[in-house]
């Protein structure tokens, strides 16, 4: 696959994933937000939550069971970290969630992954 296909791959698998949230009552507060540490794909708030979300789309199940590791977890834990600053309120809580995609099954959110490592 070309560098401008996963992109476009890259761009429709984050919209379904923004659908997929709002969905599920959270408001989408920010998309592709970059920072020195690295790129967080989508900030989601619901009531006092605050989720920074990795998406990622494969053409099956077994691929995606390989798209995430500790290395980029870590990665979005760290640009989160930066993030927080500017999106969050007193009482605030934060977490780092990941959306899979996959052909033919259904979003798949995998709530609260990263403990630090």
């Amino acid at each position: 696959m070309s560098r401008q296909q996963a992109e476009k791959r890259g761009r429709q698998a984050e919209r379904i994933a923004a659908w997929w949230l709002r969905l599920k009552g959270w408001q989408i507060v920010g998309r592709r937000l970059r920072t020195p540490a690295g790129e967080v794909d989508l900030v989601a708030r619901r009531g006092s939550m605050i989720a920074f979300v990795e998406v990622k789309a494969r053409g099956s199940d077994t691929d995606l069971a390989l798209a995430i590791d500790e290395r980029r977890l870590a990665r979005v834990a760290a640009a989160a970290e930066i993030l927080w600053h500017d999106l969050a309120k007193a009482g605030d809580d934060m977490r780092i969630d990941v959306i899979l995609l996959a052909p033919g099954r259904p979003p798949r959110h995998l709530a609260n992954v990263w403990h630090g490592g």
